[in-house]
């Protein structure tokens, strides 16, 4: 089994990486799982932990923006590997903020990276698959790219662009005998904090406000992710509350469905307009 996690440093990339190679540790099968990420440091860590648990791992530098550092991650896994069979696109930042206060640079900064990057990966990596005759892609989207909340507009865009884009992926490779799953978690214990943007001081105290009353941990994200991936589970929703959010979403009268949700943010509107 050979799997890829962009991102796989820190937070949930790293989560998935630790349970994907304990998974395999009990079934007594080899495992190998490349780290590409942008921090080496944090990089090292997470693969020799993985070596530590029987996992043949290794770490490679790869900003995902760039082409020249993608094309290198595909050749270098052609080369080691000749081949990879999972593809967790989860490299991903996160971005806060009402209409005006997030300027253009950043939707094109955030876009950059949860969507186009994940499109430079997929588009490297896909010949791999079709040549060894298939695979899976992972996409990590986030629970609000299908139900959005104030204040997060270019985030909520970026990863329903993400699900669509996945949608998409999982119609077009079928016939290749690649498989595609979308992951939509809610808030839970991680670092996506540290990679935040945004220009209002209430953008990152109501994110770390989620955070910090997160009902999960990454470890139990990455449990859930690895039980529906095993049954290729196309929608990946990992919390209950979420789940829960989606159906009624898919179930309310538009309107009413808006309603119950102008009267669930009042709080949190109320403490960003502040701030504006």
């Amino acid at each position: 089994m050979r799997v890829l996690i962009t991102g796989g440093a820190t937070g949930l990339g790293q989560a998935i990486a630790l349970k994907w190679a304990e998974k395999w540790a009990s079934k007594e099968d080899e495992i190998a799982i490349c780290i590409a990420d942008i921090n080496q440091e944090r990089g090292d860590e997470t693969v020799n932990t993985l070596i530590a648990q029987g996992a043949n791992a290794f770490y490679i530098h790869c900003d995902i923006t760039t082409n020249s550092d993608v094309q290198t991650l595909a050749n270098t896994l052609e080369t080691r590997w000749g081949g990879v069979d999972y593809v967790f696109n989860n490299a991903g930042v996160a971005t806060g903020g009402s209409l005006l206060d997030e300027d253009i640079e950043q939707w094109q900064w955030v876009f950059d990276i949860n969507l186009l990057g994940m499109v430079r990966v997929s588009r490297a990596l896909l010949p791999l698959m079709r040549e060894h005759g298939g695979g899976y892609f992972i996409n990590i989207a986030s629970q609000a790219g299908l139900t959005p909340i104030p204040y997060m507009g270019s985030y909520n865009a970026v990863k329903a662009a993400v699900v669509s884009f996945s949608e998409t992926m999982k119609l077009e490779l079928a016939p290749d005998n690649i498989d595609v799953s979308v992951v939509c978690p809610s808030f839970f214990k991680t670092n996506l904090d540290e990679s935040m943007r945004s220009s209002n001081a209430a953008s990152h105290k109501m994110l770390n406000k989620f955070f910090a009353k997160a009902d999960m941990t990454k470890e139990e994200v990455a449990e859930s992710i690895f039980q529906q991936v095993d049954k290729k589970q196309f929608l990946i929703l990992t919390h209950k509350l979420g789940k829960r959010a989606f159906l009624l979403k898919k179930l309310l009268p538009t309107q009413r469905y808006i309603k119950n949700m102008l009267n669930q943010t009042k709080m949190m509107k109320r403490a960003m307009e502040k701030q504006i």
